[in-house]
């Protein structure tokens, strides 16, 4: 079934033009949805109007069959939709353990449980739930980030750049991360500047130019096709 389904989406920032044109996207459930291309190219702006944080001029996105455009992004969340932005995305002055509380501010029972799941998807913060987050690395902040969003329990989490400015090594510990998150039945769609990477744990990838739907395949496939490549991936 598909989970995510967006059809000729316009949309941008404001009144002005609009930066995505005619975009359309089928995410099933349970897969890992990768979005990639150049810079510009509207990627971004794709994940921030699936959670309604920029104007739609036009266009669907459907959400389990139920068209969601014009909810506000607290609705969302209780739709089931979570969002994790590339920069601003945790509290530094903030312990590990409140900024995952945070995270289920609305929840009455359930929150030692929810916080202790959350740990067994990223171990290393378990034992720095009493450090403030702005002290942790990147990639540890990136952890809390995501771990934050997983506490409201959703069935689709978006993410943008998670792997932006790590090293290598933190690189690959992310997309670990990512790809468990997943297994334990969570659908994942996310903006990744590490292309091939990042294509290589995708069921489906997306190319965007300009705004527009340029590829869209498997990851595998995307990998293997010469024009994705030599146009995107470094040849």
């Amino acid at each position: 079934m598909a989970l995510i389904e967006i059809n000729k989406l316009v949309a941008g920032y404001g009144d002005n033009a609009p930066i995505l044109q005619d975009v359309d996207m089928v995410l099933e459930e349970g897969d890992i949805g990768v979005i990639v291309g150049p810079n510009g190219a509207g990627k971004s702006t794709l994940l921030k109007s699936i959670f309604s944080l920029l104007n739609i001029h036009s266009g669907q996105i459907k959400l389990n069959g139920a068209d969601v455009v014009g909810l506000r992004a607290d609705q969302l969340v209780e739709n089931g939709l979570a969002f994790v932005p590339q920069e601003f995305n945790v509290f530094q002055s903030m312990s590990v353990e409140e900024n995952l509380e945070m995270g289920a501010f609305t929840l009455r029972h359930g929150m030692k449980e929810k916080i202790e799941k959350v740990y067994t998807y990223f171990p290393p913060l378990k034992e720095k739930r009493k450090q403030p987050a702005g002290e942790l690395s990147g990639g540890q902040r990136q952890m809390v980030a995501m771990g934050r969003a997983l506490m409201a329990g959703p069935k689709i989490l978006l993410l943008d750049e998670p792997t932006a400015g790590l090293s290598p090594l933190f690189m690959e510990k992310i997309f670990e991360r990512i790809i468990a998150v997943n297994k334990a039945g969570v659908t994942v769609l996310m903006v990744e500047q590490h292309a091939k990477q990042a294509l290589g744990i995708a069921d489906k990838g997306f190319v965007l130019v300009t705004g527009r739907n340029a590829y869209t395949d498997t990851g595998e496939a995307l990998l293997n096709n010469k024009e994705v490549a030599k146009a995107f991936l470094g040849g």
